[in-house]
């Protein structure tokens, strides 16, 4: 069987399965959503056990890898036709619209802070399940162990979580059917906008339909999952595509970004970084016109939430989550120093996570992407997977979903052995949160995934460090070098916007 029949029939059937386990209904990787109605979120009830569901979702786990690694070396032979592709994305994410999510509860909590703002109250102070006395039927269905928590997200995300609560008028199956709307329109906004960057490479767009638009993984987790990321990644990766040309619209791009999970601050400075070769009066009046567009969106919902809308981050910055590395370091040394130990690994975390960014930065500077012409854009492409890759890597907090924060840049990136390090981070963290809720889990399912979360998951992410890191000083000495391909080609795109360029059609990225 050919590469691109494996991948098609792996994809597929892993949609499949994660679709049948939604359908099923509660469980333990679906939170249930009350009586049924006859509009979605739909599901049949039909209370698949703990021990049924986390099987199947291996499975699917699993499947999903190979479609991507088969999708991989499909790659630039006999491929989809891209109508396939358009049928295929579609008809998937339409699917995955109409059930409800599985893997965590978090949409829940997203809907409870929605449900809170829309009705004139404050999500940043507001417990979920106190709130209106524990009776509402949106915020009261948050679940464990987040009834408690109050946002820790920025103020456009609390405005799109306000859209659908409002919409939803009390229905906590149709607000989140509406939710679930948006986190499918987004997937489908950075499947396109990866696209167009790519069209002129057939080898580089089809890259884009395996690692990003019919890859398995990223469909089950931002998809079907229901999570605020694929939001911000459509927000982020559009300000991208279009910082070189349309600064005005990049900057409302970028402010909503950053406005919705701050770490999207990180792709506002990828594009910095793809602009640096800019002459000074030319980059000045670029980034003052973003920057004022960006502050626009900002602004105004910062003065509506308050000033109090990341008190909740420091709290929440000493956490580490079971399946990182980190959790190896504390898990030793909590007992013996206690708390102390949690405010030294998250600023050790940020300078580890600064100095693989560099490293990345210099292994990548010259590393070809698949957009065609367009120098700035491919510098800020590159810098973004760098900052995203270092953050996510080094942070002690990560979940499966994070991820797709650095697979769309990873995408637009041509092959390397990063590919590879980093699928096996995404399936190792799918599998480690297999079957997803905290509550609902047999003994042995529970000893089950714990263990493999906890004593396995974390050695395996370290292995991907490493590998990444390894991989970074491979060809160290040609980082000696003062300048790139790359570095030439955008100083002489530059040096031609220069007042007294002899050149009558400066040269500018082309669209």
């Amino acid at each position: 069987m050919s590469s691109a029949r494996v991948f098609s029939w792996s994809g597929a059937i892993s949609v499949l399965l994660l679709a049948g386990v939604a359908l099923a209904g509660d469980s333990a990787a679906v939170p249930g959503l009350g009586p049924a109605t006859w509009y979605p979120s739909w599901d049949l009830g039909l209370g698949l056990n703990s021990g049924t569901v986390s099987a199947v979702l291996a499975v699917a786990a699993v499947l999903g890898a190979v479609a991507v690694v088969a999708g991989l070396r499909a790659v630039g032979g006999s491929f989809l036709a891209p109508r396939q592709v358009l049928i295929a994305v579609v008809a998937a994410v339409a699917v995955l619209t109409l059930l409800p999510p599985l893997g965590s509860a978090d949409h829940l909590s997203y809907l409870a802070y929605g449900r809170i703002a829309a009705a004139g109250d404050d999500p940043y102070v507001e417990d979920p399940a106190a709130w209106r006395d524990g009776t509402d039927p949106v915020a009261g269905a948050v679940q464990p162990p987040w009834q408690h928590t109050t946002s820790v997200y920025g103020p456009v995300a609390t405005a799109a979580q306000a859209l659908p609560a409002w919409a939803g008028d009390g229905s906590l199956r149709l607000t989140v059917w509406i939710w679930q709307i948006f986190c499918g329109l987004a997937f489908l906004a950075v499947a396109l906008t990866l696209d167009r960057l790519t069209r002129g490479d057939p080898a580089a767009r089809a890259r884009t339909w395996v690692l990003w638009t019919l890859n398995p993984l990223l469909l089950g987790q931002i998809v079907l999952g229901g999570h605020l990321d694929v939001i911000s990644v459509a927000f982020a990766i559009g300000a991208i595509a279009l910082a070189s040309r349309r600064p005005a619209l990049a900057g409302v791009l970028i402010g909503a970004a950053v406005g919705s999970k701050i770490t999207f601050g990180l792709f506002a400075l990828a594009i910095l970084w793809g602009l640096r070769h800019r002459p000074w009066p030319e980059l000045a009046r670029h980034l003052g016109v973003m920057a004022s567009a960006g502050l626009a969106v900002l602004v105004p919902v910062h003065l509506w939430t308050g000033w109090h809308t990341y008190d909740r981050l420091s709290a929440a910055s000493s956490q580490v989550s079971l399946a990182t590395p980190w959790r190896l370091v504390t898990n030793q040394l909590d007992p013996v120093f206690g708390s102390v130990v949690r405010d030294v690994v998250g600023p050790l975390s940020m300078a580890l996570g600064a100095v693989l960014v560099v490293l990345l930065l210099r292994r990548l500077r010259a590393h070809p992407t698949g957009i065609s012409g367009d120098t700035e854009t491919a510098a800020m492409a590159r810098a973004a997977f760098a900052l995203a890759a270092g953050w996510l890597l080094m942070t002690p907090y990560s979940l499966p979903w994070y991820d797709s924060m650095v697979w769309a840049p990873l995408a637009l990136l041509a092959p390397t052995l990063l590919d590879g390090a980093l699928l096996a981070r995404l399936f190792v963290l799918v599998l480690a949160y297999v079957p997803g809720r905290v509550v609902g889990m047999s003994v042995q399912v529970e000893e089950i995934t714990l263990g493999f979360r906890k004593s396995v998951a974390p050695w395996l992410e370290l292995a991907v460090i490493v590998t990444v890191v390894v991989w970074t000083c491979l060809r160290w000495k040609d980082f000696r070098a003062s300048a790139t391909p790359d570095d030439e080609e955008q100083r002489r795109s530059s040096a031609s916007l220069a007042p007294g360029s002899t050149d009558s059609t400066p040269a500018r990225p082309t669209e």
